[in-house]
């Protein structure tokens, strides 16, 4: 997993960042064959922040769903309702694919996964 560092502590934004974040690149070909996004530091914020939300969100609303498909867990088999319990699985893999995919986004500073440490 990378990670965004800044050691620059002031608010305001330099001529390098400016140039960081206006410069869109597109998708990208690393060594272990995955295809990276590059993306502007604004959009790469905004991508994380709300596919994490919307992934947090699905997994909880799938498990409260297959919950009360099946009872909490105490229904017999014939008492399940097959179709909320698919709907609630459905919508937990929906999470994990949208988290999945929002990690394919990365800017121009980062490198990518497996790669170089600072250390």
């Amino acid at each position: 997993m990378s990670y965004a560092t800044h050691s620059n502590a002031s608010a305001e934004s330099t001529s390098e960042e400016t140039a960081t974040e206006n410069e869109t690149v597109g998708p990208e070909d690393t060594t272990a064959g995955r295809r990276d996004v590059v993306v502007p530091l604004r959009v790469y914020k905004a991508v994380s922040v709300f596919s994490t939300l919307f992934a947090i969100l699905a997994i909880v609303v799938g498990f409260v769903t297959l919950d009360a498909a099946t009872n909490r867990g105490t229904a017999d088999l014939a008492a399940v309702d097959p179709l909320v319990a698919l709907v609630g699985l459905g919508v937990m893999v929906l999470g994990a694919v949208v988290y999945a995919f929002s990690t394919r986004f990365r800017t121009a500073g980062m490198g990518p996964d497996g790669g170089e440490t600072d250390g």
